[in-house]
């Protein structure tokens, strides 16, 4: 095989990381930590690129499993310029068992290890590597906020605009919507009329429920109203986007390409938000962001600022990068970098995304 190219060697590390203070959302409830898991491919010539994913707290170490015993012996030997035939490959070699779920973790771990070294091949950053469109990209803070009292609410977001954040967003789902209506009305009178203003309801509403939030929201002048319901109604969504009146993002919860066909065929979306992390990897992201590019939609992320910040920053269509509350950038050698409200793409070859291993350390676990 030329060119040093065969993979000899993969690392796959499983890390229980402790958030700050504990973080509460519409449906996944309280946070304390989230799972990192990270993957090593080492090649014949010495080479070495790092992929990872994480979750919100739970089944990192079944992604960890299926990383070291279906997918790590496959790879061993192959070709690893040979990416989008592998992703294919891993896809299939792993399908009766995980058509997305946590077999899109696990590929996505490895698809992005394998696109690092790629950049560092070529001795190209991702974001030129991709497409070059842009070496930055709007961003916006999000916090998973909906524990938060009203004061603190309003602190936090303080907090993100006098960090230059033109682009806000807080979770909704309280036991009452006119709770949720208060403090949207709070919000939108701190941050003033010129802020771009988002919402967040994870999934927690019927459609009439939505419907009829949706509409309350609107004079407060929202930039999209995310996961109203759950992502599997595509009927449900096309009533909310028709009847409530606000544009519609999701994606998070969709791991395979097809949920997002399906979505902007059938269903509502304005704002189609993959996440590399569980769509598979960059070769996953690039699908959703060229299917969008076809119908005419921008493309938005989730989570995984330090390494979307390049896939958004190649991207043509690219709208709006989310600023996570998990901070998985506290713990690589380069913090997210903002500037004049945008996220900066890393000018380093590769993903651009290097761990600080011994800040990370004191959380490493057994899978």
């Amino acid at each position: 095989m030329a060119n040093g190219k065969r993979i000899t060697h993969i690392q796959t590390d499983y890390f229980l990381v402790p958030l700050a203070e504990q973080l509460g959302d519409a449906r996944h409830g309280i946070h304390s930590h989230f799972e990192l898991i990270t993957v090593t491919i080492g090649l014949e010539d010495g080479s070495e690129g790092v992929g990872y994913t994480y979750t919100g707290g739970v089944g990192g170490r079944a992604v960890c499993q299926m990383i070291e015993h279906d997918l790590k012996p496959f790879l061993l030997g192959k070709d690893a310029s040979c990416i989008e035939k592998h992703w294919e490959e891993m896809n299939w070699k792993i399908h009766y068992v995980g058509r997305g779920g946590i077999a899109s973790f696990a590929i996505s771990a490895i698809d992005i290890a394998l696109w690092d070294l790629r950049g560092k091949s070529c001795d190209e950053p991702l974001w030129k590597l991709l497409g070059g469109h842009a070496s930055s990209t709007k961003a916006y803070a999000g916090a998973i906020d909906l524990n938060f009292t009203k004061e603190k609410l309003l602190a936090n977001i303080q907090g993100y605009m006098d960090k230059g954040f033109q682009a806000v967003k807080i979770k909704l789902g309280q036991e009452r919507l006119a709770e949720d209506i208060e403090r949207v009305a709070a919000v939108r009178e701190l941050i003033g009329p010129d802020r771009t203003f988002m919402v967040d309801a994870n999934m927690k509403w019927s459609v009439e429920t939505s419907i009829k939030a949706a509409k309350l929201l609107a004079p407060h002048d929202i930039f999209w109203l995310e996961e109203p319901t759950i992502p599997d109604d595509y009927d449900g969504y096309r009533r909310i986007g028709a009847e409530g009146g606000l544009p519609i993002a999701a994606g998070e919860n969709f791991h395979t390409v097809y949920e997002f066909v399906n979505m902007i065929t059938r269903g509502k979306i304005d704002f189609p938000q993959p996440d590399a992390s569980n769509i598979g990897g960059v070769t996953g992201w690039l699908k959703i962001a060229n299917l969008a590019y076809a119908y005419n939609l921008p493309v938005c992320t989730h989570g995984m600022q330090e390494l979307h910040v390049s896939l958004m920053s190649a991207m043509p269509n690219a709208s709006y990068l989310e600023v996570h509350s998990f901070p998985i950038d506290q713990y690589t050698k380069r913090p997210l970098v903002i500037q004049d409200g945008r996220a900066v793409a890393p000018d380093v070859p590769g993903t651009g995304v290097e761990f600080r291993w011994e800040l990370l350390q004191p959380y490493k676990q057994l899978f």
